[in-house]
């Protein structure tokens, strides 16, 4: 994997308030992986698709089949009972069907292939909502403390407005105006707090446990300096495209399949079998099979089969054109997020500025109390919109590269323990009998996962 260059970004990106904690984006990372239900199910939905492999695999190997039976007859004139008894073991191998059962094996593979791809893109999913519910606490979080401090301001300004009307400075009408403004604040609080509570119960549904102290601080991803290296990387580490293209090829190949079952297949068959009544008796044979006329079944199945890959070539198209317009849009919408925190902290400092003047300007009776309470609300948008966008800047960062393909527990180097796909594929791909050495490692690999 080539390493990156980091985009350029603000300085200022990092919350400014709050002291670091323990528990990091990096943290809520490897626990949304490590305890994520849909990847449990994505990697069950995987080791299914492995087994059909080994299905596939089997018909290119003998198919022995035994069977027993007891028969008793009566006769009446005269009266007589018969009890017989017979044994018959069969055997069957393929010798040859133009190539149907093997190409089945190697569709079978690339469905895998196409459900490790389907594995990568959930857990890229997983990892995305978990940033997604990080960022959100803090966000919320921050939001909630500034409408504690907008809360205090306003309750402090009612205060002063009411002391400055008992000494006949101000009106009724400035004390009616802060009391509404502070009744709005604490309405806004209330909204906020139940914001908070909701995006809490997000966390706890993507990360798997409920969000304690979040550190204050998240660690950007590092990323392409340009759009259209960011374009190339999407398009050739997608998860989505790669899932696509093995559909392509597993079509290819199931057509193939179909054509090779309008050809011969040969067989060689032997038989034998012991009666109570009778002597032993065995056979061995070739047997021929030429499909001639079946309705034309097999031809219809041969277009259809044409015709879905004509269909998966075309969602590949479509996929890769889906894939570059996502890190378009992922792009567009980080560098629009960085220049909002740029555009906030030149509105902050000077919202910052205005209050302070309005309010002290206020004292000398030059300016009224709405006045001061419509500075110290623009003062809140502001810093209110820093909060959004620097959690946005996170939230883009992070979804600029899930759209490249990169999101994954093994770029990230996050420290879990991975899932190995070829593990479970490597010991069920050759169809292994249970009392083999590879059977018995697969039945320890399956208590494993029955285990978890």
């Amino acid at each position: 994997m080539r390493v990156l260059r980091p985009i350029a970004l603000s300085a200022l990106l990092a919350f400014s308030a709050g002291p670091t904690l323990s528990e990091t984006l990096q943290s809520a990372l490897v626990s949304a992986f490590n305890t994520s239900n849909l990847l449990e199910q994505r990697r069950a939905l995987l080791r299914a698709e492995d087994e059909n492999v080994a299905s596939a695999f089997a018909a290119l190997r003998p198919q022995v089949n035994g069977g027993s039976s007891v028969t008793q007859s009566e006769q009446a004139t005269p009266s007589r009972s018969t009890l017989t008894s017979t044994i018959n073991l069969g055997f069957e191998l393929l010798l040859y069907d133009s190539g149907a059962t093997a190409l089945a094996v190697e569709a079978a593979k690339e469905t895998v292939l196409a459900t490790r791809a389907a594995l990568v893109s959930q857990e890229q999913q997983v990892l995305l909502n978990a940033v997604q519910a990080y960022v959100n606490v803090l966000r919320d979080g921050r939001v909630v403390s500034l409408r504690e401090n907008n809360l205090r301001l306003i309750t402090q300004e009612l205060r002063a407005a009411e002391d400055r009307f008992e000494v006949g400075e101000v009106t009724r009408t400035d004390v009616a105006q802060a009391e509404a403004r502070l009744a709005q604040a604490r309405g806004a609080l209330v909204d906020a707090q139940g914001q908070l509570d909701i995006s809490r119960e997000f966390y706890r549904l993507a990360v798997g446990k409920a969000p304690g102290a979040l550190t204050s601080k998240v660690v950007l991803p590092n990323l392409p300096d340009t759009v259209e290296k960011a374009r190339r990387l999407g398009v050739q580490n997608s998860p989505a495209i790669r899932q696509v293209q093995h559909e392509v090829k597993a079509g290819e190949l199931n057509a193939q399949r179909s054509l090779a079952l309008t050809r011969p297949r040969l067989s060689l068959e032997a038989g034998v079998g012991h009666s109570s009544t009778i002597d032993n008796n065995g056979s061995v044979g070739l047997t021929l099979s030429v499909p001639i006329y079946q309705g034309g079944q097999l031809r219809a199945l041969y277009r259809r089969s044409l015709a879905q890959v004509q269909a998966a070539r075309a969602g590949l198209n479509q996929q890769t054109l889906l894939t570059r317009q996502a890190v378009s849009d992922s792009w567009s919408r980080l560098r629009v997020a960085n220049a909002q925190v740029q555009a906030s902290d030149r509105q902050i400092s000077a919202a910052e500025v205005a209050f302070e003047g309005v309010r002290e300007e206020a004292r000398f009776g030059s300016r009224t109390t709405l006045d001061v309470l419509d500075a110290e609300q623009a003062l809140f948008d502001a810093r209110t919109n820093r909060v959004v966008a620097e959690t946005q800047v996170y939230s883009e960062a992070y979804g600029l590269l899930a759209s490249m393909g990169l999101l994954t527990v093994k770029y990230l180097n996050l420290p879990v323990t991975r899932y190995d796909p070829a593990e479970y594929y490597n010991a069920v791909k050759n169809a292994p009998v249970s009392t083999s050495k590879a059977g018995k490692k697969l039945d320890r690999i399956m208590q494993r996962y029955q285990k978890n």
